[in-house]
């Protein structure tokens, strides 16, 4: 028996403690798909409560067909997404700073960095250029860049196909590849 199947038998067996352990294996996690999708610290930790809420009213649901990290992070993405269509919010926002200087750094892998832009000067626009990309390639990258799911787990979490989720990915790395250069200028 693996650590999740153990965790998830002592919640469902009541265990003392069992949730507590649980929530606070995949807190972060849970924090990072919802704060990536809305952005407000307050209405992510409200979000991350109804997520463990629901996986606490779910967990005897859950049948080991993916790792209990992707079923988490489905339920946290899920609930983001409710919200954002319930308050009709179509700008999704992400986090800049060091999660953007990351990415960034991965978009832009095969050059040298310093013939791009300062990498202090990219993550001071990444937050404004984020915005041109689509929901799903916001989200799609940050999965597979910052929360560094696999595409396999990315289709589970999302729901979209796997050609959909690489699509995805190659189009928002092109696109946001595109913004940063048309912004600080192309050094070639």
């Amino acid at each position: 028996m693996n650590d999740d199947q153990e965790l998830v038998n002592a919640v469902l067996a009541g265990a003392p403690g069992a949730f507590a352990r649980l929530i606070e294996t995949y807190k972060g996690l849970c924090w990072h798909v919802v704060v990536r999708l809305v952005r407000d610290p307050e209405d992510a930790r409200e979000l991350c409560q109804d997520t463990f809420l629901r996986v606490h009213q779910y967990l005897h649901q859950y049948r080991f067909e993916s790792s209990l990290k992707t079923w988490i992070a489905r339920i946290a993405y899920t609930t983001a997404l409710r919200h954002l269509e319930r308050r009709r919010d179509t700008t999704d926002r992400w986090i800049a700073g060091e999660d953007g200087e990351r990415l960034l750094h991965e978009v832009f892998a095969d050059d040298d960095a310093s013939t791009v832009a300062s990498r202090a000067e990219i993550a001071a626009h990444v937050a404004e250029l984020i915005h041109a990309l689509t929901p799903a390639q916001r989200s799609v990258l940050s999965l597979y860049h910052l929360d560094e799911l696999t595409i396999p787990e990315i289709v589970r979490v999302t729901g979209l196909s796997d050609g959909t989720v690489k699509s995805h990915l190659l189009r928002g790395r092109l696109r946001l590849r595109a913004l940063v250069l048309e912004r600080l200028g192309d050094p070639s």
